[in-house]
């Protein structure tokens, strides 16, 4: 088939084809749409809604910006290059490969690679990994990852990231995904704390209602009561340095009883990774002080 290269060459959006003016013959067609999902007001929208390819992430160890060199000394047309063209890309794959073997960029890869397999074993929001993520390359700059473990670092991240999203995940979750002691991870949280001068507030006792209530099957009603006890109990300021996991099992507990809902103290405890004896103790003090009286 002959192609005519006499006439303009005439791009159609709503088609997605190239076309000749001069024959109408289509030269392209589903051409990708580079031009911007909507409206923008600024510079952030630009950035967040241009269509030029995968957004940059801290969770890769090149931001999502990597730079490949292709292995056949071609130009884009499928000319060869010239001589002098190909010892000059030869020296430039030679450069991007050693500049991929520095050890950070090995310590980075090796790190968000355990970091990407916990977001999916725990369900993570893609905002906590972001901030994982800069977490951990704050720790190398800190240079906090020289003779310390680097699975133990970006679990500490991670949970350290968790605490200041207030996404529910204790560092029982998180050690048992990461096939780590509940110890060396606390270790490895209070290095990262002290070095980097973090000031991460303590859960909410309420984050974890859902979460419980959810695997042991109890009632929304119940639910809302809890959620009321511990509302009382912050008020009163009696939840202060206490466990908030506990303290939601507990809340849970108390609330069943008060409702006649017969639920198994163990399973509470199984589903909240606390001791049954820790759930008794908080329904006694929770009891005493805000003076909740069970009916018969």
């Amino acid at each position: 088939m002959v192609r005519c290269t006499q006439g303009p060459l005439i791009t159609d959006g709503v088609l997605g084809e190239i076309v000749c003016g001069s024959c109408g013959l289509v030269l392209v067609e589903k051409v990708e749409d580079s031009a911007l999902e909507s409206r923008i007001h600024d510079v952030e929208e630009y950035l967040d809604k241009s269509r030029t390819g995968s957004g940059s992430t801290l969770a890769m160890h090149d931001m999502g910006l990597t730079t490949v060199i292709g292995t056949e000394n071609k130009d884009a047309s499928g000319n060869f290059l010239s001589s002098d063209m190909k010892n000059r890309f030869k020296r430039l794959r030679l450069w991007n490969t050693r500049s991929e073997s520095r050890p950070t960029d090995r310590n980075l890869k090796m790190a968000f690679t355990i970091l990407n397999t916990i977001k999916t074993k725990l369900a993570i929001p893609d905002m906590v990994i972001e901030k994982a993520a800069y977490i951990y390359r704050k720790s190398i700059v800190k240079k906090l990852t020289r003779g310390r473990s680097i699975s133990g670092l970006i679990h500490a991240s991670l949970y350290a990231a968790c605490r200041e999203t207030d996404t529910p995940r204790t560092l029982r979750d998180i050690a048992h995904a990461g096939n780590l002691t509940k110890k060396n991870l606390a270790t490895s949280y209070r290095n990262l704390i002290k070095i980097l001068d973090l000031n991460l507030k303590p859960y909410d006792p309420s984050e974890f209602i859902t979460r419980i209530s959810s695997q042991v099957g109890i009632s929304e009603k119940t639910r809302r009561d809890a959620l009321n006890i511990l509302s009382k109990a912050a008020e009163k300021e009696i939840s202060v340095g206490k466990n908030p996991v506990s303290l939601a099992a507990a809340s849970l507990y108390l609330s069943c009883m008060m409702n006649h809902e017969e639920k198994n103290q163990d399973d509470i405890a199984k589903a909240s990774g606390v001791t049954a004896v820790t759930i008794r103790n908080r329904v006694r003090s929770l009891r005493k002080d805000l003076k909740i009286k069970i009916g018969s």
